[in-house]
């Protein structure tokens, strides 16, 4: 795969227009687009079907999170909209994700089409310690996402989005092919914003990602295309 290929660009705008002009520019210079909560309820399929109709890959971020037959429901729908990877709440339990799992290759199958892949997502970047415990988790953080990880490992499900901190301790635990997919990337020469918790392309690379979520790094230069060519370069230095 090539090194521009790992990129995921993080479409976090609201509007179809922003999304189709970003999706324009960057065809052909980054590996997918991510669609979120933001830009898929205001704009629905819309955005999807844009970015598959040029041939493109999307990772629809919705981290699906509910009882195990309305998850598969949602995931047969996403399967239907030719989605490449859709992500679920590990937090929803062993028979939630393996019936998003399981409903992605059943769907697929009907249509005759590639399954998406199932990425988990495990406890959210913005939760410490003190505020699990609010939510009657007595394990700190990285117990709890080890205690995920391992689940989603035995669910047979295809890899889990990991944040900068977490990569190295995660990749020794995981079978060859699950996938890392770690937000919160900044390089050197971008502002670090609202992130803590931080890593450049090429530490997050040598620490075990296989996939690389980037946003405002690339939306908010001055000029984007040469962005992600310096990204490119980051990740692939020695």
């Amino acid at each position: 795969m090539a090194l521009k290929d790992r990129i995921i660009f993080a479409l976090d705008v609201g509007n179809i227009s922003s999304a189709v002009s970003w999706v324009n520019k960057l065809s052909g210079h980054v590996g997918y687009f991510k669609v979120g909560l933001q830009l898929f309820t205001a704009t629905g399929q819309d955005v999807v079907t844009h970015i598959k109709d040029g041939g493109l890959k999307c990772f629809l971020d919705l981290k699906f999170h509910d009882i195990p037959n309305t998850v598969a429901g949602a995931v047969k729908s996403a399967t239907r909209l030719g989605v490449d990877m859709l992500t679920v709440h590990l937090s929803g339990g062993k028979a939630m994700v393996a019936a998003a799992f399981n409903a992605a290759g059943d769907e697929a199958d009907r249509l005759g089409i590639k399954r998406p892949k199932i990425i988990g997502v495990s406890v959210l970047t913005s939760l410490s310690d003190a505020e699990l415990k609010d939510l009657g988790v007595s394990s700190p953080v990285k117990d709890q996402v080890d205690r995920f990880l391992r689940m989603a490992v035995v669910a047979g499900i295809d890899g889990m989005v990991c944040s900068p901190a977490d990569l190295s301790a995660i990749r020794r635990q995981t079978p060859q092919g699950f996938l890392l997919i770690t937000p919160g990337i900044r390089p050197e020469w971008s502002e670090k914003g609202d992130q803590v918790r931080i890593a450049t392309p090429g530490t997050a690379i040598k620490a075990g990602a296989d996939l690389l979520v980037i946003g405002r790094p690339i939306s908010e230069a001055p000029d984007p295309i040469a962005a992600v060519d310096r990204i490119v370069a980051e990740m692939g230095a020695p």
